[in-house]
């Protein structure tokens, strides 16, 4: 919280530019690059989805969501580390096995994983997104396999497989002490108990969901910039912040129409606790790539799958110096501004912004 509260502010230090035209000047101050920052992901998402362009290929893609079960959501709150990295690994074993069956598909697929950890009223809802090419590179290499149109893997596999996976794998953490337990939670310490608290989900239908694919790369890329960077709440979500609490906009998905977007108010406390449940362990990463796009190998199988696709290997662009100051031009007149000033943490800029000068226009026509 101290870095957001600190950024962009003189807290952070930041520096001074000044209009090679019209001698304009403002000051920026430095961002706290916190990812948990709302103010900060944008840049960070735009580098990170101009460097995800190469790697998309000329097929339709799908998004598949899984979801943990609330009884479990309840104690990964908990251990944030071990069972996030399960949904992680899990969520991608299944999909890569049923995706590798030849019953299903019969294909090595690759996958774009990125984790959410809440709902729309900041509630602990545990989930990872998943952009998935609709095909994948046949087990011998031979060929690109392409999936059913609108139609990527049955979910209710997906789902049963999953539920068998996870639970597995819980238990062998359990059973090497890897999960700790803590208030209500506490008896959970049991393995008896832990098999007691568990026995239900077995039964349970596991959320998987598969939506039908994307009119191309291109809305690939503007799905995938609403997910990758995203925090627990954004800025333009806040109405008001005051005695009363803070209120923000929401919506209900149990509603529909008009009535599903609605506004909730909650005491300061309880906002900033909310937002402080999505905070992740330190070097957790929460985007993550699986199978063809998994960071060792991906270039050579993308450059595998294209030459299947017979389609151009990706031209890369060589990066514009300049592109910084390009990217913020003068106010004013679109001129562009330079750096006169840098100031340290804790320090004011010597120089001040002047006042815009008044333009006064007289009409001769």
């Amino acid at each position: 919280m101290s870095a957001i509260e600190s950024c962009r502010t003189a807290a952070l230090g930041g520096h001074v530019t000044r209009c090679e035209k019209c001698a304009h000047s403002q000051i920026s101050y430095n961002s706290c690059r916190n990812r948990h920052c709302p103010k900060c992901q944008g840049a960070a998402a735009k580098e990170w989805l101009a460097a995800r362009e190469a790697d998309l290929l000329p097929v339709p893609y799908y998004h598949v969501v899984f979801t943990l079960p609330a009884a479990i959501a309840d104690i990964a709150y908990q251990n944030k580390a071990a069972i996030y990295d399960l949904l992680f690994k899990v969520s991608a074993e299944t999909l890569t096995t049923i995706a590798a069956d030849p019953k299903h598909l019969g294909a090595r697929v690759g996958i774009t994983s990125v984790l959410h950890t809440w709902g729309s009223a900041m509630t602990h809802h545990p989930h990872v997104h998943m952009i998935v090419p609709g095909g994948g590179i046949s087990l011998d290499g031979k060929r690109w396999v392409a999936c059913r149109k609108n139609f990527f893997l049955p979910v209710r596999v997906l789902s049963r497989l999953f539920r068998r996976l996870f639970l597995e794998k819980l238990i062998a953490a359990h059973q090497a002490g890897r999960l700790k337990f803590f208030g209500n939670h506490a008896a959970l310490a049991s393995a008896q108990a832990f098999a007691a608290y568990l026995a239900p989900l077995r039964r349970a239908e596991w959320v998987v969901y598969a939506k039908r694919p994307f009119g191309g790369p291109q809305a690939v890329l503007a799905y995938l910039s609403r997910y990758t960077h995203r925090v627990a709440i954004s800025n333009s979500r806040l109405i008001a912040v005051g005695d009363n609490g803070v209120a923000f906009r929401w919506k209900d998905y149990r509603a529909d129409g008009r009535e599903r977007h609605k506004v909730m108010t909650l005491a300061t406390g309880e906002f900033i606790r909310r937002f402080l449940i999505h905070v992740l362990p330190h070097g957790f990463h929460r985007i993550r790539h699986y199978g063809l796009l998994a960071s060792g190998t991906r270039a050579d199988n993308i450059a595998q799958a294209r030459e299947l696709l017979a389609v151009p290997a990706a031209q890369s662009e060589t990066a514009d110096t300049n592109c910084a100051e390009a990217a913020h031009p003068c106010p004013c007149c679109g001129g562009r501004m330079v750096i006169i000033e840098r100031f340290k943490r804790g320090f004011s800029p010597r120089h001040r912004p002047a006042a815009s000068p008044i333009v006064i226009r007289i009409d001769t026509s």
